[in-house]
């Protein structure tokens, strides 16, 4: 179940909210990482949180953050977020697969890494580039979407529940 006494509760903005959960998930693969190769009970419970959280973020970022941005009419910003999609497309794919084999399965192991590069490559293109932009054509509209990005995590974490 996704945590919600995290600090996203208390993000000042849009940008820093996303930022504090990829920071979360980073420490969810590096907790997965120190379980040990025989810990798959462990590692299944720690991957189904990882799971979770990248399904609400995806979801947050679709519904309100993305089409935010391309509203901006800006070509860059338009192509950061579709590539954007494209890489959620295949985050769900390897959530998808993860959930249907066993934790004692030696695909599985092998899937949450492949897993864990994706959304490294999309959290490092999102920091470095996506949020800069999106910072830019945004302005003072961050905050408020910030503001309607938690109300919505709140509903899709009690959804979760």
């Amino acid at each position: 179940m996704p945590r919600t006494s995290r600090k996203t509760a208390m993000a000042e903005n849009a940008i820093e909210m996303l930022k504090v959960d990829h920071q979360h998930v980073k420490e969810l693969f590096k907790k997965y990482q120190a379980a040990g190769e025989r810990a798959s009970k462990s590692k299944q419970k720690i991957a189904e949180e990882v799971c979770r959280e990248l399904e609400v973020h995806a979801q947050l970022e679709e519904e309100i953050f993305y089409p935010a941005v391309e509203a901006e009419e800006d070509k860059e910003g338009k192509k950061l977020v579709a590539e954007s999609v494209e890489e959620h497309h295949i985050v769900k794919t390897l959530i998808k697969e993860l959930r249907e084999l066993p934790p004692e399965d030696k695909q599985y192991d092998a899937k949450f890494n492949v897993l864990m590069e994706n959304v490294k490559h999309h959290i490092d293109e999102e920091e470095e580039e996506l949020f800069l932009e999106a910072e830019e054509l945004l302005g003072s509209e961050i905050e408020s979407l910030g503001m309607q990005m938690q109300e919505r995590k709140q509903q899709l974490i009690e959804a979760l529940s």
